[in-house]
């Protein structure tokens, strides 16, 4: 499953690549020889794992706007693609409600506007468009949602992920049914932790500035329940469900990629792990009032993708957690980041 051997000399598109999840993928690729153009917006903080990462002059880099179907298609039909991978967004449940229309325009337009990308293209074979577990409708259930539950996300973000699902069976419905269309598959996953990750709004980044700087972590929704999951987790998935359906298209489709139920744990935990591998940090529980409305309880069920490809978690979240200290202690003593980027990949690589 962890062979990347198929990857040298493809050619893929990948949006969103100065991400913090864009950026793993790109490490990965281009040190197993793939020929990769990246589209996305500059990296979204500052600092940012982009720019640590050591992929300046490895891959091509163009800076530009989802939105602006014009500039990505130069891009796009530039790279001429054999495979495209979708992960541009605007990707935080708080900034949604804060600019709704841009969190629309991005998730929604975006993603329309890749597709008609592909549907000019003659020569994509494989395209998957990543969306997130919060497409559900959720209902605030104990077990988890398959991929054949109702989509309705709450918030602006996780309501645009849904349409960003619908805009995609539709494209595949109305333009790639043909026997030489390209594979069209979406993925769903779950909440992703990992080294390099300076988002706000995310609880492991808040640990790790925290960590480096007030020693308090402030936790807002102590009891909220996730599937959380190193990042390697759903990236592989990704790399792997583009692979299959590139050699067998009837492998295309809708997955859920997210964690066994002993990783769905409550942000309180998560924490709790954080502060026992890092000394002198301590948990703060500070409940907003009139704060906007995010899920308290949310689980994945991913038989189908264990099924159709005998995939399982390698990293489950306590070596999550260690992982993202090892990773930020080079980072905080100024080490060497993509070195210890190929190791942390190579290490799950060998254990998978």
């Amino acid at each position: 499953m962890k062979d990347l051997s198929f990857w040298n000399g493809k050619r893929v598109f990948l949006t969103g690549h100065t991400g913090f999840k864009g950026t793993w993928m790109s490490r990965i690729l281009v040190t197993n020889g793939a020929i990769l153009t990246g589209y996305s917006l500059e990296a979204p903080t500052d600092p940012n794992l982009f720019s640590l990462a050591g992929l300046e002059g490895k891959m091509t880099s163009v800076i530009g706007d989802i939105r602006d179907l014009e500039s990505m298609k130069k891009a796009f039909d530039e790279a001429d693609p054999e495979i495209v991978i979708h992960m541009a967004a605007q990707p935080i449940v708080r900034d949604s409600y804060k600019d709704p229309r841009y969190t629309y325009e991005t998730n929604v337009m975006g993603t329309v506007n890749i597709l008609e990308c592909v549907r000019a293209s003659k020569n994509v074979k494989s395209f998957l468009n990543v969306t997130t577990d919060k497409v559900y409708q959720n209902n605030e259930w104990v077990w988890g949602y398959r991929e054949n539950e109702p989509l309705d996300g709450f918030d602006p973000y996780s309501n645009s992920k849904s349409c960003s699902e619908l805009v995609t069976h539709s494209y595949k419905n109305s333009f790639f049914m043909t026997e030489d269309a390209p594979a069209i598959s979406t993925a769903r996953a779950g909440n992703v932790i990992g080294g390099g990750d300076f988002a706000n709004d995310r609880i492991i980044p808040d640990c790790v500035r925290a960590a480096m700087g007030t020693k308090e972590i402030v936790v807002r929704n102590p009891y909220s329940t996730r599937p959380y999951q190193h990042v390697f987790e759903p990236v592989f998935a990704y790399l792997m469900i583009a692979k299959a359906q590139y050699e067998d298209k009837s492998l295309q489709g809708w997955y859920n990629v997210g964690p066994d139920d002993c990783d769905c744990v409550c942000t309180g935990d998560i924490v709790d792990m954080f502060v026992k591998n890092w000394e002198g940090v301590r948990r703060v529980d500070k409940t907003e009032a009139n704060a906007p409305h995010e899920a308290n309880f949310l689980k994945l069920d991913s038989s189908k993708l264990k099924k159709t490809f005998g995939w399982t978690p390698v990293w489950h979240i306590d070596e999550a957690i260690a992982r993202v200290v090892e990773w930020t202690r080079v980072y905080e003593a100024g080490g060497d980041i993509p070195a210890i980027m190929d190791k942390q990949i190579n290490d799950y690589i060998s254990k998978g």
